[in-house]
C-alpha cells in the first residue's frame, strides 16, 4: 500500500490520548487503503499547563514550535495537536508554525451547525472550561458548570490524562455532573473537550448527549491525509 501523507503529531499531552489518535488514524488510512505516515513528538503536560495558567500564549507557541519544527524537518507535511488546551495558542502557533496545523476547533464549528446545537457545557481542563475558548462559536450558549463542579471535572480529567486509563468511578463522577447540566440548566449537549475523556466514553457509550472534539478532529485530519 502506499503511504498516506505525511501527519507531525504532538504527543505527550496525555500519552492516552496521543495514542487513541494514533490507533484510529492507522485504522482509518488502512481503509483508505494507505499506511499511516506519521512523525509523533512527546511534549510536556505539566509545561504547557504552566503557559496557559500565565496567559503566555506566546511562549506557549513557541514551545510547540519547537516539536513542529522538529517534526518538519522529519518530514511532516501537516501537523495536528491531539489536546484541546494548547490549542490556547493557535493562533499564534498557526502564525509561525512550518506546517500547516489542522485545529480542533474548526470540525467543532461545523458539526454544532449540522446539529443546530444552541446550548452546551464544556467538559475538560480548568483551564479550558473557564477561558473564552469556544467563545468565537457562533450561535453556541457556552452553560458554565457549578465551581465545585468544575472541580470535579478538572481533577477527573488531569487524572485520566496522567494514568492514561480510566475507571468506572471516574465515568460515574463525569456522568453525574453531565446529566445535573442537562436536567438542571437545559444543556442540549456536552463537548467532550479533553481528548482523555475518551478513555471513559465516546458519543455511542455516554449515558448523557455529547459531541466528541477527538472524534472529528480525526475524521479530519484522515481527510487531509488520504486526499493529495
Amino acid at each position: 500500500m502506499r503511504n498516506s501523507r505525511s501527519l507531525g503529531l504532538i504527543g505527550g499531552l496525555g500519552v492516552g490520548a496521543a495514542i487513541h489518535y494514533y490507533e484510529r488514524l492507522v485504522k482509518g488510512c488502512e481503509q483508505h487503503g494507505l499506511t499511516l505516515d506519521i512523525v509523533i513528538t512527546n511534549a510536556y503536560t505539566p509545561r504547557v499547563f504552566e503557559y496557559v495558567q500565565a496567559k503566555d500564549r506566546a511562549g506557549l507557541a513557541e514551545y510547540l514550535n519547537g516539536y513542529i519544527g522538529r517534526m518538519h524537518a522529519a518530514g511532516a507535511e501537516i501537523a495536528a495537536i491531539p489536546a484541546v488546551t494548547p490549542h490556547f495558542c493557535i493562533n499564534e502557533l498557526t502564525a509561525a508554525s512550518p506546517l500547516p496545523i489542522l485545529s480542533i476547533f474548526d470540525p467543532l464549528r461545523v458539526e454544532l451547525a449540522r446539529r443546530a446545537t444552541r446550548r452546551v457545557a464544556i467538559f475538560g481542563t480548568r483551564f479550558v472550561i473557564e477561558s473564552d475558548f469556544f467563545a468565537a462559536l457562533a450561535d453556541v450558549e457556552i452553560v458554565r458548570p457549578r465551581s465545585e463542579e468544575i472541580d470535579v471535572i478538572h481533577t477527573t480529567y488531569v487524572e485520566l490524562a496522567t494514568a492514561g486509563r480510566g475507571s468506572a468511578e471516574k465515568r460515574d463522577k463525569l456522568t453525574a455532573v453531565a446529566q445535573t447540566l442537562v436536567q438542571r440548566d437545559g444543556v442540549n449537549s456536552i463537548v467532550l473537550a479533553g481528548t482523555d475523556l475518551t478513555l471513559l466514553f465516546d458519543e455511542s457509550t455516554a449515558e448523557f448527549p455529547c459531541i466528541d472534539c477527538a472524534a472529528l478532529h480525526i475524521k479530519e485530519i484522515l481527510k487531509q491525509l488520504t486526499v493529495r
